[in-house]
């Protein structure tokens, strides 16, 4: 037979009776050479029947300990100090009943016999110790560690470090073995840690890792910001390894940590920030009891603003999409998750069905809507301009007019910075939306208006984001608009816990807007996301650069010229101060708007339905676009 076939035989947990008697066989072998020792050196002389006269009572003995113990339990290839512990806890029982044995014994010479257990018993865990650990290291040497096996660093030193290393050592499946540790500690650098070395950071180059055939490397931290992450990650991405980070502690403390855990670090590791603490005692005020609709659950937003609701103690919730297949995944995913959503309703409907709305409204009576339903693909929207229209502005107006007439408490409109000084026709529509609610918060109505603005979210449809992964998994190029264009970037949870902080402190015609960081540029988004594939920018997959989409412009802005903006309570939140609207008959002219028939295929009644958006939103000029010739 193949030699593989032993070290898959061998990878294998020995069964429980075969431990016990390879135990009861050492304690028998060592028994033996202690027996003849002992009595070629005694007056009696050499005899076997002295010899064997009391290995039943030792075999019996021991085997008691043994069983009473269950060392042959435990999985010798993870023989620990505890585990050592037990044998010797095993052959210290098995020393006492043989100690009851001599006390009952009829024979004579007692006080050599109990030597010569003793010495046997101090022999026999010597020997079951020794073996143990020569095992351990056998099996992790030649059956775990072969030579086919990838070798990795564990980044971190510490107890994380170390425990990670132990927890996964074991498994025989593991995609890789630890070569060593890397630290920013010089002081921990050239020492050994559990016979591993330990290296310095700037250790770590590429004729390190070509030379040691490192693949990957792990980074074994917790409670980490992410901008220290993008640090650490900074000092490796360039090399031809793969990055990877282990689950968050809270995360595998009550399982042990397996090689399956372990995930490749993704650029939202990277892009992200320190998670907001927000006042969930007011949330939890805010919505108690209430009935609550949420546009657009299907979507990447609306379905978190879902999630999270559901950790709160609504009455009812009203999940409205008009995307049957979306509502149907979130509706299985979520009863996956929670025993009893009898609480909660899934409803296939567009708000810009008016008649449909209302048969709702006057179904549910909701307490607060949150409204996440829109269109927001730039381009998209760019040639369907009278989508744009029917969906953000006039599914929007629907549900404001329908929250006033149903004593809404609290309307929360998820905007966009596209809204601000928009250059494409979902930016406007946006914004247009912006300015009725607006309208409305100042004409004093029962209902509380809120808007919160944030840039773009990672993972989200349409992030490029995951388009660009899937561009990776294709083998490239990554598909940049422009070299200089910058976004601003925020977590799906980031984003649904400002939605639902606005909703809990917002007073009415409030606009919040959102601390979002650090602007990234896409293309170095783009290089980054390369190297933390494994792969090297241009020799493994290139960049093209394919020049600015319909309505698209090079950078973003969340305040519009002419706003600023105020602090609240909470450092990571802001209210814009927006200038305020004195368009006459504003809701005469977006009716008007919204009733303008459309031909897509006409360039007249195009233009003529884009012209009328610039004339209510001024801001609002075309970059990249067809629609370039009315601002002249």
């Amino acid at each position: 037979m193949k030699l593989s076939f032993y070290i898959r035989q061998l990878r294998k947990d020995l069964p429980r009776g075969i431990v016990l008697a390879i135990d009861l066989h050492i304690v028998l072998f060592i028994y033996l050479i202690c027996a003849v020792i002992f009595y070629y050196n005694s007056e009696k002389g050499m005899e076997s029947t002295l010899v064997f006269q009391d290995v039943i009572p030792v075999l019996v003995s021991y085997m008691l300990g043994f069983l009473l113990l269950g060392t042959h339990k435990r999985v010798v290839r993870y023989t620990s100090f505890k585990d050592l512990f037990g044998v010797f806890k095993a052959c210290l029982l098995g020393f006492s009943f043989l100690f009851v044995y001599l006390l009952v014994r009829p024979y004579e010479e007692k006080t050599g016999l109990f030597f010569l257990f003793f010495i046997h018993s101090g022999s026999t865990l010597l020997c079951l110790s020794f073996l143990r650990i020569v095992y351990k290291q056998f099996y992790k040497n030649y059956v775990m560690y072969g030579k086919h096996k990838n070798r990795a660093l564990i980044f971190g030193a510490g107890n994380l470090g170390i425990q990670t290393h132990s927890s996964i050592a074991g498994y025989y499946n593991a995609p890789f073995v630890v070569f060593g540790f890397v630290d920013d500690n010089k002081q921990k650098a050239r020492n050994k840690i559990s016979g591993i070395p330990v290296f310095h950071t700037d250790a770590i180059d590429e004729e390190f890792i070509n030379k040691n055939h490192i693949t990957e490397i792990v980074f074994a931290v917790d409670l980490i910001t992410s901008k220290r992450m993008s640090k650490l990650v900074e000092k490796f991405e360039k090399l031809p390894v793969r990055l990877k980070r282990i689950p968050p502690f809270r995360q595998w403390l009550s399982n042990s940590l397996s090689p399956r855990m372990i995930k490749n670090v993704e650029i939202e590791d990277l892009l992200g920030r320190e998670p907001i603490e927000l006042e969930k005692s007011s949330i939890r005020r805010e919505v108690r009891g209430k009935t609550i609709l949420v546009t657009g659950a299907a979507g990447s937003i609306g379905s978190e603003i879902v999630r999270q609701l559901l950790n709160y103690p609504v009455r009812n919730l009203v999940l409205l999409d008009s995307a049957e297949s979306a509502i149907y995944e979130l509706q299985q995913s979520l009863n996956t998750l929670h025993n009893n959503l009898t609480h909660v309703e899934f409803i296939v409907a567009d708000v810009r069905d008016t008649a449909r709305l209302t048969a709702l409204f006057n179904r549910y009576y909701p307490d607060l809507v949150y409204h996440a339903a829109a269109y927001k693909h730039v381009p998209l929207m760019e040639e369907n301009p009278y989508e744009a229209v029917a969906t953000n502005i006039k599914g929007t107006k629907n549900l404001v007019d329908l929250a006033i007439r149903f004593y809404v408490e609290k309307f929360v409109f998820v905007s966009t910075d596209k809204a601000v000084n928009p250059t494409n026709v979902m930016g406007a529509t946006k914004r247009l939306s912006e300015m009725y609610i607006s309208s409305k918060s100042n004409a004093k109505v029962p209902t509380k208006f809120i808007t919160t603005r944030f840039g773009n979210v990672l993972g989200s449809n349409g992030s490029v984001v995951p388009l660009f992964k899937k561009q990776l998994e294709k083998g490239g190029p990554l598909l940049v608009t422009h070299e200089e264009i910058t976004r601003y970037f925020m977590t799906i949870p980031e984003a649904c816990q400002l939605v639902l902080e606005a909703g809990a402190m917002g007073e009415g015609g409030e606009i919040y807007v959102f601390d979002m960081g650090e602007s990234v540029r896409i293309f170095e988004l783009a290089k980054r996301m390369i190297s933390l594939s494994g792969l090297r920018y241009p020799e493994d997959v290139d960049i093209k650069i394919t020049g600015l989409r319909p309505g698209e412009k090079i950078y973003e802005e969340l305040l519009a010229d002419g706003e600023n903006s105020v602090p609240t309570h909470h450092e990571k939140i802001m209210i814009a101060k927006t200038r305020s609207v004195t368009i006459s008959d504003l809701e005469e002219k977006i009716n008007c708007l919204i009733e303008t028939q459309v031909n897509d295929y006409e360039e007249g009644t195009l233009l003529a339905l884009i012209k009328q958006i610039k004339e209510l939103v001024p801001e609002y000029v075309s970059n990249n676009s067809f629609y370039e010739c009315l601002d002249k």
